[in-house]
């Protein structure tokens, strides 16, 4: 099911002291099955953007089509819509509200009018996918380490089915183990259900590690839009709007200066390592 944003246009406070454009003339499409990455400086209007997908915020010109269908026409379903593109927000644990975390990953598919069975069915799938532990099902979300609630916000999303799922920034406070840990899970959620992801995140690593595609946002416009090697292949003009490429996208290019003969392409640590491996081979 894809997305598709033709000359989207977004101002929050419009007609007032505090107007600001936070969209200007964005088009893109996201395709079934894509793993998306989403980047940009405070401001830059990635949360804005995505809050777009699914409807939650409408934008004052322009037109969305999911599955070829206007989101904006008279009588559209807006609730299919949010059933059908998931949105985490940062801090997802603050979704969290049920007295256990079973009764709380229920919730999305309770208001689809599934039977309690059913409801019980999707929430062990969701929560199976997100590899949450079972002994955990029946506790109080608030008692979860940051790691496990960030599993069950995510695992209430994908209980309700949805065909693209949207995260924003959904390791944000957690330590590096925790992050990979989280990161590696949606990557095995998108690998075995084909599910279209969409991940904004301020870790250029992460993003060259996971994504197949970056669109970077500066300002409200959509800057680059490419596969992590021709997006950070740009780091210099990424510089210059406060973002920085992989720190393996520095080495290469240091290496590449000092005379050996790499392909300063790599934007991962594994692919680099081969590079220079074969590069000290000539």
């Amino acid at each position: 099911m894809s997305i598709k944003l033709e000359h989207v246009n977004y101002i929050y406070s419009a007609g007032t002291a505090y107007e600001k454009q936070a969209l200007k003339d964005v088009s893109l499409e996201i395709l079934p099955g894509q793993f998306v990455g989403v980047i940009g400086h405070t401001g830059s209007g990635k949360s804005t953007l995505i809050q777009h997908l699914n409807g939650l915020v409408k934008a004052n010109s322009g037109v969305i089509y999911y599955n070829g269908e206007n989101i904006y026409a008279d009588g559209y379903d807006m609730k299919s819509l949010r059933g059908q593109v998931g949105l985490v927000f940062q801090y997802p644990e603050h979704q969290l509200f049920e007295e256990d975390v079973l009764s709380d990953v229920c919730f999305g598919p309770k208001n689809q009018g599934l039977s309690k069975e059913d409801c019980e069915k999707r929430a062990f799938e969701a929560l199976e996918l997100v590899g949450f532990p079972e002994k955990y099902y029946h506790q109080s979300p608030f008692e979860l380490s940051g790691g496990q609630k960030r599993r069950a916000a995510i695992a209430g999303v994908l209980a309700m089915k949805p065909k693209v799922l949207v995260l924003d920034e959904p390791t944000a406070g957690l330590d590096p183990a925790g992050r990979d840990d989280i990161l590696d899970q949606v990557k095995y959620l998108h690998d075995q259900t084909g599910i279209t992801v969409v991940l904004v995140s301020h870790s250029m690593e992460d993003i060259a590690r996971y994504v197949e595609r970056i669109i970077v946002m500066n300002r409200g416009e959509k800057m680059f839009d490419g596969t992590p090697k021709e997006v950070f292949a740009h780091y210099e003009e990424l510089e210059q709007v406060g973002l920085a490429a992989p720190q393996v996208t520095y080495v290469m290019h240091d290496l590449k200066a000092r005379g050996i003969p790499v392909d300063t392409t790599a934007t991962t640590v594994e692919e680099a390592a081969e590079e220079i491996c074969r590069a000290l081979k000539r």
